[in-house]
């Protein structure tokens, strides 16, 4: 590595830090009914520690985003990363709380979170962030694009989303919000992997170059909605072949302990499948 590439380096790490501590900072003060040093030191609370850990990873992919790709100079370099860094920010924050009203729309999350130390609760709010944030690391990333079209591919990353999450409800045999509320960690876990596999399914169909939008769509709609389509299959060939002398509905929520080895490797079915599907797309 030259030094001069080393230099720059280091300038973008900082800026980087920067704006993580922002981000931090920035969700502290939407989350003011709760004092995070307190619920992660004093209280020993492992849902809000899942919660925030899904969000600290979610900035990592987010403002990453938008150091991927050739430089085009340090003060260009720099100036992209502070404009799409900050709008990161802000996108990240704002998909928590679609979570928390429209995903999650039966409860509310900080509720669960607090009062309860819900830890289903809080793997599905951190499946979320990261989901997201992968999301609007494949919007930001690529050259060609502006603020205008990274936010509308995560505007349209979270329509899916959304879409993902109704459809997992109604292909699953049990009541998903019922038993998340109910604290049930393996159904969050399940659930929260299927999020986590449609966030990285959407981020790389948002992936590239942006030419327009007539030739970014198609493809982006293509690929998203394989995605959604192969949900259901990937259930189904967990129940048959990673499990095959059980049913994750009885594992998962009908038995009197859940089964959280079940959630998890239902969770690594979709997560595998899409990573499988971003590399062969």
């Amino acid at each position: 590595m030259k030094i001069d590439h080393f230099i720059t380096a280091i300038i973008l790490l900082v800026v980087f830090y920067v704006l993580f501590y922002i981000g931090k900072r920035f969700h502290d003060l939407l989350h003011r009914e709760y004092d995070l040093t307190e619920e992660l030191v004093e209280k020993d609370n492992p849902a809000i520690a899942l919660a925030v850990v899904g969000y600290y990873l979610g900035m990592v992919f987010a403002i990453g985003g938008t150091l991927v790709g050739p430089s085009t100079g340090i003060v260009d370099d720099i100036l992209d990363l502070c404009i799409y860094g900050a709008l990161s920010i802000v996108l990240l924050n704002i998909s928590w709380f679609i979570c928390d009203k429209i995903m999650l729309y039966r409860f509310k999350i900080v509720d669960e979170l607090i009062r309860d130390r819900n830890q289903g609760t809080g793997v599905v709010s951190c499946g979320v962030s990261i989901a997201s944030g992968i999301i609007i690391f494949g919007s930001v990333s690529g050259e060609g694009g502006t603020i205008w079209t990274a936010t509308g591919f995560w505007a349209l990353g979270q329509i899916i989303l959304i879409l993902a999450v109704f459809l997992y409800t109604w292909i699953t045999p049990y009541n998903v919000h019922d038993e998340i509320e109910k604290d049930n960690v393996a159904a969050g876990v399940s659930l929260a992997g299927a999020i986590v596999a449609m966030g990285i399914i959407i981020g790389m169909s948002a992936e590239g170059n942006f030419e327009s939008w007539s030739e970014a769509l198609p493809d982006f709609f293509l690929v998203s909605f394989m995605g959604l389509l192969l949900l259901p299959v990937v259930r189904y060939l967990t129940d048959k072949v990673l499990l095959p002398t059980v049913t994750l509905a009885d594992e998962i929520a009908n038995q009197e302990t859940p089964n959280l080895g079940a959630a998890y490797i239902e969770a690594f079915s979709y997560i595998a499948a899409s990573l499988v599907i971003s590399w062969c797309v």
